[in-house]
């Protein structure tokens, strides 16, 4: 709506005002943010973090390693939990933590608390967990179909933010026209204020 309320205002017509086309001009720059510009950053910004996230992928899958590990025995609850509030432990349930032992990709043995596999854990049991070259426990390597929602959703919040800082611009600039109207409309006013309704003024 306010880009043809804007744009309408290029017609000739007498009564158009030099801020009258500036405005349309604004409508039409804004127009052309939000439609090309805003959607080309979001796009491009897009493909950099798509790039970036699968580079990390590429090197999070070459350096992880799913290594077979067996359960040890149940860990020890932390003393906190013996005076945790027993309504926040069923609302916010954790799994249950055990030691484990497993061999990494370097041959080396190692054991450590991890969280259980399955419920409950049984001493013997096998599961698999991520660990790097030397046994180190880390996080699973990033998903490539959740690099391409986080690059989608990088780009969309771009695109978005760059329409909403246009559309701000633009407001901003109107309500600066708006003011000098007035303020114009006032000075025309008290300049034909006093010969206004008397016989033969303006003559």
């Amino acid at each position: 709506m306010w880009t043809a309320m804007g744009v309408w205002r290029w017609r000739r017509n007498p009564l158009r005002r030099p801020t009258d086309l500036f405005e349309a001009w604004v409508a039409f720059a804004a127009v052309v943010c939000v439609l090309v510009v805003a959607p080309a950053l979001g796009w491009l910004t897009g493909l950099q973090v798509d790039g970036t996230l699968q580079r990390a992928a590429r090197e999070q899958r070459q350096e992880r390693h799913l290594v077979p590990a067996v359960v040890v025995r149940e860990a020890p609850a932390p003393a906190s939990a013996d005076s945790a509030d027993p309504s926040a432990q069923r609302t916010a349930p954790r799994r249950t933590q055990i030691v484990a032992s497993w061999t990494a990709p370097d041959g080396s043995s190692h054991q450590g608390t991890v969280p259980a596999a399955e419920e409950p854990p049984r001493p013997g049991d096998r599961f698999r967990i991520w660990t790097d070259e030397r046994g180190r426990l880390v996080g699973q390597p990033l998903d490539p179909s959740s690099t391409a929602l986080h690059a989608g959703a990088a780009g969309l919040a771009i695109a978005i933010g760059v329409a909403a800082l246009v559309e701000t611009v633009r407001r901003l600039v109107v309500r600066r026209l708006m003011h000098r109207r007035y303020i114009l409309l006032d000075r025309a006013w008290a300049a034909a204020g006093p010969d206004w309704g008397r016989a033969g003024a303006g003559s």
